[in-house]
């Protein structure tokens, strides 16, 4: 327990070299990643989304790969074809950029459905299938996807399926002031990021991710989890809540980030921290929530705060 807490805060520290002022948003991506969870970022251009999806690939050693999504993007372009090669009579598998440790789907809403689609059996299944054949994909293995909020021209929203599978999601945010001093004053001759050293292996962060279900989560903690899903799908203004998807997310989240704390038990305040980046991308609010301008966000706020906390007290 004490060499994966070692392990992610060397990987944490690494990652902040990189990201300036940023240290919530780069402990949630650390999460997804040691709970085999994907991320979705969801920002404006510039402000650091594909530097900290690089950032974490450096840190762990792990094989990147970034995947442009354009609406004339094929599924083919992001599993893999397979080409018949005339010497040997046979057909041969040529591998996409999918079949990476690190995968960034760089403005994932600008493909068309169908290709986006692409993505569903590796992200879930942690495989691809061409032309009848199935190919593993390596470990660990996490898509990093991006997209901006403000464009609505040529894009085609995440159908909630795919939303469903992104265990988090979450905004990186224009820096403070003096954080954005010291962007400029550390890129005036070249980008840190090209002297990012690895701090941890593959193995390593496989070793976190066994080590994160160890932590122990209480009875008591469990029903509040169940209770804060059930809550989203009761709620008047929502249409379709958390799926028990979301529940195990926030579940396993929560235990992530005890371990990132040094603890190997879970505390009600794990699961408050986490239940806006884990649950809010997968509601649907109804017709008139949205006319009203209520956002998923403002909901599980509300739920947090009718929720009874379990007054479970943990002993170390």
């Amino acid at each position: 327990m004490a060499r994966a807490d070692g392990i992610l805060d060397a990987v944490l520290r690494n990652v902040e070299k990189v990201i300036v002022g940023k240290r919530q948003e780069v402990e949630l991506a650390l999460i997804a990643l040691v709970c085999q969870g994907h991320l979705l970022i969801e920002d404006v251009p510039g402000v650091g989304k594909t530097v900290l999806a690089k950032s974490l690939a450096r840190s762990i050693g792990c094989t990147f790969k970034r995947i442009q999504f354009t609406p004339d993007l094929l599924p083919s372009d992001v599993t893999g074809v397979s080409i018949y090669n005339q010497k040997t009579g046979e057909f041969e598998f040529r591998s996409g950029p999918v079949i990476a440790q690190i995968v960034l789907a760089d403005e994932i809403n600008r493909a068309t459905p169908k290709t986006q689609a692409s993505l569903l059996e590796a992200m879930e299944e942690r495989q691809v299938t061409v032309d009848g054949r199935t190919y593993p994909l390596p470990r660990p293995f996490m898509v990093l996807a991006t997209q901006n909020p403000i464009e609505y021209e040529g894009t085609f929203p995440l159908p909630e399926a795919q939303l469903d599978r992104f265990m988090m999601r979450i905004r990186l945010g224009y820096p403070q002031r003096e954080d954005e001093v010291t962007v400029l004053d550390r890129q005036q001759f070249s980008h840190p990021i090209e002297d990012l050293e690895q701090v941890a292996s593959a193995d390593d962060l496989l070793a976190a991710q066994a080590a994160v279900r160890e932590v122990h989560v209480a009875p008591e903690l469990r029903q509040y989890i169940v209770d804060i899903a059930a809550a989203s799908r009761q709620h008047p203004d929502v249409y379709l809540g958390a799926s028990p998807r979301g529940s195990l997310a926030l579940f396993r989240a929560a235990q992530a980030r005890a371990l990132l704390a040094g603890r190997d038990y879970v505390l009600p305040d794990d699961i408050k921290a986490l239940a806006e980046p884990t649950l809010a991308h997968r509601l649907i609010l109804s017709p008139a929530a949205r006319v009203k301008g209520t956002s998923a966000s403002a909901i599980i706020a509300e739920i947090l705060r009718t929720q009874p906390v379990p007054g479970h007290r943990v002993v170390a």
